[in-house]
């Protein structure tokens, strides 16, 4: 069975959020007050739905509590309308809901009204472009919880013509390569490291380390 996601809040972020879940497999519910935002997403998520959410029985009716996660993607128009929402999902018994906010004091309040998790999209795509910036090898991160990161890098030059089982990235700077895609591959999968294969120019490494752990390895003029 897919999962079931209820989108509260179709501005840049939930709209694209909608879609990327859509894409995914995901069934799902997209909600805004705007009849306009949620026709522009009709046909492509499973149902839309146009009513204001701070109606607790509209609101009722979308079944938050059989979904199994809410997002309330509410932006900067209505901080208020956020934190109230956010407050009725758990009341209404929704297993995991997540909050967007736009600042400290507003992530702190949804915190408070029960949130189980509060992302700023924000903060977290400005963390992440200047780690591109500043490493250029760095292509993309995604969390993986509090604890680990999913990181794409191009392979800096200091690698090429070394193997995995030579270089000790585990044990010396907490870096796990889990895949690899081939620049020679057009359909550029991605395939699992031969430890004892050297890595090629032009190779994207797919690896999974602690924060902090792939910009230390990036830093590194040369290594041993």
């Amino acid at each position: 069975m897919s999962k079931q996601v209820l989108i509260v809040g179709l501005g840049q972020f939930g709209t694209a959020l909608a879609r990327s879940l859509a894409q995914g497999g995901v069934e799902v519910l997209a909600v805004d007050v705007r009849p306009e935002r949620t026709q522009a997403l009709a046909g492509i998520v499973s149902e839309v739905a146009s009513f204001d959410a701070m109606d607790e029985a509209a609101l009722r009716r979308a079944a938050p509590q059989r979904r199994d996660v809410c997002v309330t993607a509410i932006g900067e128009e209505s901080r208020e309308a956020s934190i109230v929402v956010t407050a009725m999902l758990r009341q209404m018994g929704a297993p995991h809901v997540i909050a967007r906010a736009n600042d400290a004091l507003h992530e702190r309040i949804l915190h408070l009204v029960g949130a189980h998790e509060v992302i700023n999209p924000e903060r977290v795509f400005g963390e992440r472009f200047a780690r591109h910036i500043i490493f250029k090898d760095i292509l993309e991160e995604v969390p993986l919880g509090a604890d680990l990161v999913i990181t794409e890098l191009e392979i800096p030059a200091k690698l090429v013509g070394r193997s995995l089982s030579e270089l000790s990235l585990p044990g010396k700077y907490e870096v796990t390569v889990v895949g690899v895609r081939r620049s020679d591959d057009a359909r550029r999968r991605v395939i699992l490291p031969n430890p004892g294969e050297p890595l090629r120019q032009g190779d994207i490494l797919i690896v999974v380390a602690p924060p902090g752990a792939v910009a230390r390895l990036a830093s590194k003029s040369s290594l041993p």
